[in-house]
């Protein structure tokens, strides 16, 4: 069974070896996926990440612009890193958002303008990753921030991840799992979805 390590080394090595043409169509087709097989219009939050396009990740910005131009969709949230701690705050994310650059590279709200959202609000989050075993178990970049976030979200919020990359291998299992990592309701990758069980946690 391969571990989170090298998971992530072979993932990465996959996705940066993308063009940009190839991005672009399967974060077109992510998009559509979401739309179709889930009901978005029933959820009042729906928290998105913003993508580092150096790092080749799903453009979830086709998702925020589709939101944005239909008033009967949820609002967004959007995370931003917390110096100096492992922990995330969310801010909603309008057309009028000022965004700032962080020491990443990463997009984020710009809290002093931004009002704060709880994740106890939250109906959806769109999460990003690497790659995901049969169980749901996400292989992000190792820092823990998204484990920590979801863990705070009560249990009727639907956790989505997005991945440009198919998964070739259906039955992947993670070795080395453990107990705070949090799992996916749902994997959304170019060709389809896939849904995940329920944990003995509800998640």
């Amino acid at each position: 069974m391969p571990t989170k390590a090298t998971s992530r080394r072979a993932a990465l090595a996959e996705r940066q070896a993308l063009g940009a043409a190839e991005v672009a169509a399967r974060s077109g087709l992510l998009t559509a996926h979401l739309f179709e097989h889930f009901d978005v219009a029933a959820w009042h939050w729906l928290h998105v990440f913003l993508p580092i396009a150096a790092r080749h990740e799903p453009d979830t910005w086709r998702v925020i612009h589709r939101v944005w131009a239909d008033e009967r969709l949820p609002r967004l949230a959007a995370p931003a890193m917390q110096p100096g701690t492992r922990a995330l705050r969310h801010y909603e994310l309008t057309p009028a958002t000022e965004l700032l650059i962080n020491h990443w590279g990463i997009a984020e709200p710009r809290a002093a303008l931004t009002a704060e959202v709880r994740p106890a609000q939250l109906d959806a989050v769109l999460v990003p990753l690497l790659a995901a075993d049969h169980r749901g178990h996400r292989v992000g970049y190792g820092g823990g921030y998204y484990d920590r976030f979801l863990a705070q979200c009560p249990p009727a919020t639907r956790f989505i991840g997005l991945s440009l990359l198919e998964q070739h291998e259906p039955e992947l299992e993670i070795s080395d799992v453990e107990p705070t990592d949090v799992r996916l309701h749902a994997l959304l990758t170019p060709a389809g979805v896939r849904h995940f069980g329920s944990s003995p946690s509800g998640r």
